[in-house]
């Protein structure tokens, strides 16, 4: 056995209090096996202890962390070694690739650098001897151009190349155990394909073991031998993949099966967590949408060019968006998908005028935008709002929930005082499942899936018409993301919002676009009604972009039905 680890528990000090040391229970006496030459993946929902868990494995936890147990690597309890030889083994025989790669890399050393540490440091290499090896593992790692790339920062590179730099760093040294924490959580669909794809490959090429942590079983399917689910720090089911799949045993997993969007289902509304586990069938009054609503937002021929200095004199211009037609129905949703680079979010800012656009027109009730200025436009940005990605980054941090909610009705004179805005902001919290005692709190001290329920109500203060959603789902647990899908299909009936939803995930878009539009390289190549499109892609792209949605555990037989 590579790895096993036996009745793990791992606590946090958080300061004394009343003279005793207090202690969060993170992990709690969990075990399970890692044999030689496979994949084992561990599954939850954030905070359910999977990342603790493994980066016990080479001590990567904070200082107040107490481990307790036994993680036998090769026979050798890694609880009871020196800091010295831990540090022999990291990167040597055991080596990480983290979520983050641009948080992860130094952002000041060369790739090169990045990579011929661990070579001359653990494998005695000479510069010389490293700076060959480093190109064979980016070359190994599909980077184009290795060479070149090997002089490159990793601000001058993708998300899909920062993440294959990684992996070439974490191969550098031939390690036994690869341990791969959300590697591709925060990639797009065909990136997220190629970094699967690529691990599964180094895994057989290296015969190491590899050790997968995600929330997301759709992906876990398609690369692992084992699976281990874990909830709130305790083992909830283990078992070889096929039968996690066909027959879970724990209600637990079946709830984290139900509750992901899928391309081959369509229903009203999607399962969370604790209904699937009480038992509660998830229910929805299906709206009918008018045919003949009207349209709300038009976009004609819309342009987005970013000008670089190409010389002393002379300027280079780079096109991000070509010609982009649509309309937007009131009360309907509208997807836009495609990779990271295809322009749809800078589609989307340009709407907005958070970048001014360089051509075209986008008419609100028939008014131009992009000839607004002064009131006509303060007035018509209350109208039109955005929710962001990440919703930590958008939320002041020194504002409390009361601040950040009561300031966008104080600079659009919205209500007649201070108890007005904040008795609406109660109120809204109360729509998106938030009550009024998180008012006095600050950003981070709620978790992921809550920040982005408050940078929803945050825009609901305005009575806005039309929300740009980008990518607002993406990073989140998909128990999390169902919540949040719910919740807005819910604000879309009860306010009658159009949505414009930009995401690379086509089974999210499916579930809450009425009609989707297909980018590539600043080009609209496909525009649909959502179920037409999903059924029969018209371009080799979209075609592309649906074979990369994670589906699961198939056995050979179902994939290979699937590929033909």
């Amino acid at each position: 056995m590579l790895l096993s680890i036996q009745d793990l528990k791992v606590a946090f000090r958080m300061g004394r209090a009343n003279g005793q040391m207090q202690r969060t229970l993170a992990v709690k006496g969990v075990s399970f096996d890692v044999p030689e030459n496979s994949t084992v993946a561990l599954v939850g929902e954030s905070g359910s202890g999977k990342s603790v868990t493994a980066m016990s494995i080479l001590n990567l936890l904070p200082e107040n962390a107490e481990r307790q147990g036994k993680i036998l690597f090769q026979g050798r309890d890694l609880l009871q070694t020196s800091l010295s030889e831990l540090q022999g083994i990291r990167g040597r025989e055991i080596a990480c690739v983290f979520q983050d790669p641009m948080s992860s890399l130094n952002p000041v050393f060369t790739v090169a650098d990045q990579i011929m540490e661990s070579l001359i440091k653990h494998m005695g290499m000479s510069k010389r001897q490293a700076l060959v090896r480093a190109e064979e593992l980016l070359n190994e790692v599909g980077i184009p151009d290795p060479k070149r790339r090997l002089h490159s920062y990793p601000h001058e590179m993708s998300g899909g190349q920062q993440q294959r730099v990684m992996i070439a760093v974490a191969l550098a040294c031939s390690p036994k155990l690869l341990i791969a924490d959300e590697p591709t959580t925060a990639l797009d669909v065909t990136i997220q394909r190629q970094v699967m794809e690529l691990l599964a490959k180094l895994k057989e090429t290296h015969k190491m073991s590899l050790l997968f942590i995600s929330h997301d079983l759709g992906v876990v399917g398609e690369i692992s031998d084992q699976v281990v689910v874990m909830r709130h720090g305790e083992i909830r089911e283990k078992a070889p993949v096929a039968q996690i799949f066909k027959s879970p045993q724990d209600s637990y997993t079946k709830a984290l099966l139900a509750c992901r969007p899928s391309l081959d289902e369509n229903p009203d509304r999607l399962m969370v967590i604790d209904d699937h586990i009480a038992g509660r069938v998830a229910t929805a009054a299906v709206n009918r949408k008018d045919p003949n609503a009207p349209v709300i937002l038009e976009a004609k021929g819309l342009k987005k060019s970013f000008f670089f200095k190409s010389g002393l004199f002379s300027k280079k211009e780079f096109v991000a968006v070509k010609d982009v037609n649509f309309k937007l129905r009131k009360g309907y949703t509208l997807g836009v998908v495609g990779e990271s680079g295809s322009g749809k979010t800078t589609m989307g800012l340009t709407l907005l005028r958070l970048h001014e656009p360089t051509g075209g027109e986008v008419l609100f009730e028939g008014k131009d935008l992009l000839k607004m200025s002064g009131p006509d436009w303060q007035q018509m940005r209350r109208r039109i709002q955005v929710v962001f990605q990440n919703p930590y980054a958008s939320l002041n941090p020194r504002f409390t929930i009361a601040q950040t909610l009561v300031e966008p009705m104080e600079i659009h004179n919205i209500g007649k005082d201070y108890e007005e805005r904040l008795a609406r902001a109660s109120a809204l919290l109360k729509k998106v499942g938030l009550d009024e005692s998180v008012l006095g709190k600050y950003p981070h001290e709620f978790s992921g899936g809550q920040r982005q329920r408050i940078a929803i109500a945050r825009c609901l203060t305005l009575n806005p018409e039309v929300l740009v959603l980008d990518e607002s789902v993406s990073a989140l647990d998909v128990s999390v993301q169902a919540q949040v899908l719910n919740l807005l299909k819910d604000l879309q009936d009860e306010f009658g919002l159009s949505y414009i939803f930009i995401s690379h995930d086509l089974a999210v878009v499916k579930f809450i676009s009425d009609e989707v539009l297909v980018m590539q390289n600043g080009d609209v190549v496909e525009q649909s009604e959502t179920q037409a499109l999903l059924k029969h892609p018209k371009q080799e792209y979209t075609r592309r972009l649906l074979g990369a949605v994670p589906r699961g555990y198939q056995p050979a037989a179902e994939m290979a039905a699937n590929a033909a």
